[in-house]
């Protein structure tokens, strides 16, 4: 069972959309396991403030390092386990790192923070690994970690039905998918490419391959490049 621990300041966010469909029922199936735990439980003062104003100046608050020590400590008391702190300046995120997650055999530990960010030296003290969706700023880490989890839980043995799908869609190959089609065969006046209804296997993988390799060069040039790169090099 791949086990699984949020630490956020809205734990009643989840499991939002990662408790429904496929990844809904692998949980009911405990392929995979959440617990979730509120920062907020771990502050000592009455109102439970867990933010103070930034060291230096400037707007914003930072979530305090001894709180996000105590909570971390929390989770961490039985074991080591991969702890992911979600944030714009992390490694960005992808499919790689996706399998790579997925694959590690620790428990995974998601750090959302929230307002201007976490005190870093709570960060420094624990070793945080940092991960970046991309090139964008998000109100709070809870919708990344969703993301991350939905995009690495789904390649776990037996979340998905037929996982020969997980073979050809986009990043597996280093190209983008091919489009998909299905009935009616011909819809407001647009029909289906002839070559997917002659049942030539062979024909139908080179031109799924072509429209990948077309869409990809179009749509995403940079990986493109990697992909003829690496072409050459075989």
């Amino acid at each position: 069972m791949h086990k699984v621990t949020i630490l956020t300041l809205f734990p009643e966010m989840f499991p939002g959309p990662l408790g429904q469909s496929l990844l809904g029922k692998a949980l009911d199936k405990k392929l995979w396991s959440l617990t979730v735990v509120d920062i907020r439980d771990f502050a000592e003062d009455k109102h439970q403030t867990v933010d103070e104003p930034c060291f230096g100046g400037g707007p914003g608050m930072v979530l305090r390092p001894d709180i996000i020590d105590k909570a971390i400590a929390s989770v961490m008391e039985k074991g080591k386990a991969r702890l992911i702190y979600l944030t714009p300046r992390g490694k960005v995120f992808g499919q790689t790192l996706a399998k790579d997650v997925v694959q590690s055999s620790l428990p995974l530990v998601f750090l959302c923070g929230r307002y201007e960010g976490i005190d870093q030296r709570v960060l420094d003290a624990w070793e945080v690994e940092e991960i970046s969706l991309g090139d964008f700023v998000l109100t709070g880490g809870e919708l990344a970690a969703m993301t991350i989890l939905d995009a690495t839980l789904r390649l776990i043995p037996g979340v998905i039905g037929d996982e020969t799908s997980l073979e050809d869609e986009s990043f597996s190959k280093g190209l983008l998918e091919y489009p998909h089609y299905t009935r009616p065969r011909i819809w407001k006046g647009r029909e289906v490419p002839e070559v997917l209804l002659s049942g030539h296997h062979e024909k139908i993988a080179t031109w799924r391959h072509e429209q990948a390799q077309r869409i990809t060069k179009e749509r995403r040039p940079d990986l493109w490049n990697q992909y003829t790169h690496y072409q050459h090099l075989n």
